[in-house]
């Protein structure tokens, strides 16, 4: 996993220039370059380069040196007759040709090296060079990708004959793999999972995987061909990735859906019914997903049939028209919005009774602070529009220095809210506060307990506030399971403090062999994730508003101030839809 991580760090590094000082410490005590590499000539195999060296007269002026050597051919040489890792470093320190790393990518058994290499490279001094050399970098980070994909199918294969002497059910085995990919390379689970896959399909997809390596597809182009091909039998993709040669330059200058499109035109005449039966499947994995946007935006998505989806669109469409030649203000876009919101919630405005939670100060809810707010399960919002927004909610009007939404528009959030039961105006609104304790100084939430296995719902509500997202490093996923850290079987409590929220796949990953967590003592609630293979992660609670930075304690609002009803953490919730 250490050559996964080194090389994730090579697909994204820079390439500044080498000190003075640096490259003159590398090369104090060498030779000049041109007799050394006559002397290499004739030394056989496996004889120290020292020896060589030693019947070379030194030089004084190593750039003079360098200036008569051709760097590319010479190097080459160097590094075909050199066995010793540390000669190789020196030689690629002098190397100004990116097209020379990728070599060493190859040629050099560690990642390190290829790294020290990488660092060598000088940016060119004309316009021309540059955009060659970001051409370049662009193919060694295709490389470096193709290496990790034959990294992740060796681990693979590792994991599965740890996993069989183990005792792991057949059904079983590769369980949790994906997930240690996924944070060797600072990725999702989700993502692991699907580079796995990739990875595992080059064996079937020689062409593809060999354009790859080259640089001529990059990792995401190379995962859209494998992806449209997975319904075909291996002899099919066989074929496909034959007719397609993508290392021969076919899919030179296309774009992302000109290649989607020419696989799966390939896949289809290969074999209709299997495409066929795909897009059948495709309809049992409709579902609609939620994900932040800038500026306290966010992105609803629906994945739908296409005739469903179409037809849906089209109504929309057809109801904005009509209101717009009626007369409504709105452009088109905000009218379909609006009236999205409205069909699927059922009331105008699209308020129901729905628990959204708003974390904030009562210093920015109640005397106007500046520190931002948080709505769970989104992230961080501005300290006005939080007030005005809970406000907006209750009086259905907007306020100087924020744009009132339009009418009928937009989702309400506060710290709590929710239409009121029983009440025939369903405008009306339930706010409330529940108030959050935190620890002087952290920032940490006070913690809470139960002797019950289960998380109760004020628990529950509690981890959820304070974690935000699942807290497995690199997955943002909305929580959906409130997990023991140390599990209740081996005597894990069921508090804060042992309590974590997980999304449900890296809660099933977590109780896979070999996977152990545990809590870590600090400012805030943190949790060390050990793998099967020994490498520990660890995951801190994201700060609440109000703990970057150190503030006083305010006396408490006058009475006037305090508009909205203050109730405890577990007191009570919005009775509406309950």
């Amino acid at each position: 996993m250490e050559a996964v991580r080194a090389l994730e760090g090579v697909s994204g590094a820079g390439i500044p220039c080498v000190p003075a000082a640096y490259a003159e410490s590398l090369v104090a005590d060498v030779r000049s370059v041109d007799t050394v590499l006559e002397a290499m000539a004739g030394v056989p195999l496996g004889v120290a380069v020292q020896d060589a060296q030693a019947a070379v007269p030194p030089v004084a002026d190593v750039r003079n040196a360098q200036a008569a050597v051709p760097p590319v051919a010479d190097v080459r040489k160097a590094l075909a007759a050199v066995p010793s890792v540390a000669a190789v470093r020196e030689a690629l320190v002098a190397v100004p040709s990116v097209a020379d790393v990728r070599e060493a990518l190859v040629a050099v058994p560690s990642v390190a090296d290829v790294r020290v290499a990488l660092d060598a490279v000088r940016v060119c001094a004309d316009g021309a060079g540059m955009i060659d050399q970001l051409r370049e970098l662009e193919d060694l980070k295709s490389a470096a990708a193709a290496k990790q994909a034959d990294i992740a199918v060796a681990f693979d294969l590792f994991q599965r004959r740890v996993q069989v002497a183990a005792g792991v059910p057949a059904d079983e085995l590769g369980a949790g793999v994906g997930a240690q990919i996924a944070l060797a390379r600072r990725e999702s689970p989700s993502r692991g999972g699907r580079l796995l896959g990739l990875a595992k399909a080059g064996k079937e997809m020689p062409h593809t995987f060999a354009a790859f390596r080259a640089g001529q597809l990059n990792e995401w182009r190379a995962t859209l061909v494998v992806r449209e091909t997975a319904c075909l039998s291996v002899e099919d993709r066989q074929a496909v990735d034959e007719e397609l040669a993508a290392d021969t330059g076919t899919f030179t200058g296309a774009g992302d859906r000109a290649i989607v499109a020419a696989v799966r035109a390939a896949a289809y005449r290969r074999d209709p019914k299997s495409v066929a039966r795909r897009a059948s499947r495709a309809v049992t994995e409709r579902n609609v997903s939620l994900r932040p946007a800038p500026d306290t935006m966010t992105y609803l998505t629906a994945l739908l049939p296409v005739a469903e989806g179409v037809a849906a669109y089209a109504s929309l469409t057809r109801h904005a028209d009509t209101l717009r030649s009626s007369g409504d203000e709105r452009s088109r876009g905000k009218i379909m919005a609006d009236s999205l919101v409205e069909r699927v919630t059922g009331t105008p405005g699209g308020i129901t009774g729905i628990d959204i939670q708003l974390v904030m100060t009562d210093r920015t809810l109640f005397q106007g602070d500046s520190e931002p707010a948080r709505l769970t399960g989104y992230g961080t919002v501005p300290a006005q529009w939080a007030r005005e927004n809970i406000l907006n909610r209750t009086t259905g009007t907007g306020s100087a220095g924020m744009a009132a939404p339009d009418a009928g528009s937009g989702t309400a959030v506060g710290v709590g809210y929710g239409a009121i039961a029983g009440t025939s105006d369903q405008h009306e609104l339930s706010v409330w506060v529940r108030r959050l304790y935190t620890a002087p100084g952290t920032g940490e939430l006070v913690a809470m307990d139960s002797k019950a296995r289960l998380f109760p719902p004020g628990l529950r509500r509690f981890l959820q506030v304070r974690d935000d997202t699942c807290r497995t490093p690199y997955c943002d996923a909305p929580i959906r399971h409130d997990d023991h850290v140390v599990p209740w079987h081996n005597e894990g409590p069921t508090t804060a403090g042992n309590g974590q929220g997980l999304c449900e796949a890296c809660n099933h990953t977590k109780e896979n062999p070999g996977w152990t967590a545990k809590p870590i003592p600090g400012t805030r609630h943190t949790v060390e994730t050990r793998t099967p293979t020994g490498h520990t992660y660890r995951s801190t609670a994201p700060p609440l508003p109000g703990t970057s930075r150190e503030v006083a304690p305010l006396p408490e609002a006058p009475h006037h101030q305090a508009t909205l009803p203050q109730r405890r953490l577990t007191e009570k919730r919005c009775p509406a839809g309950r």
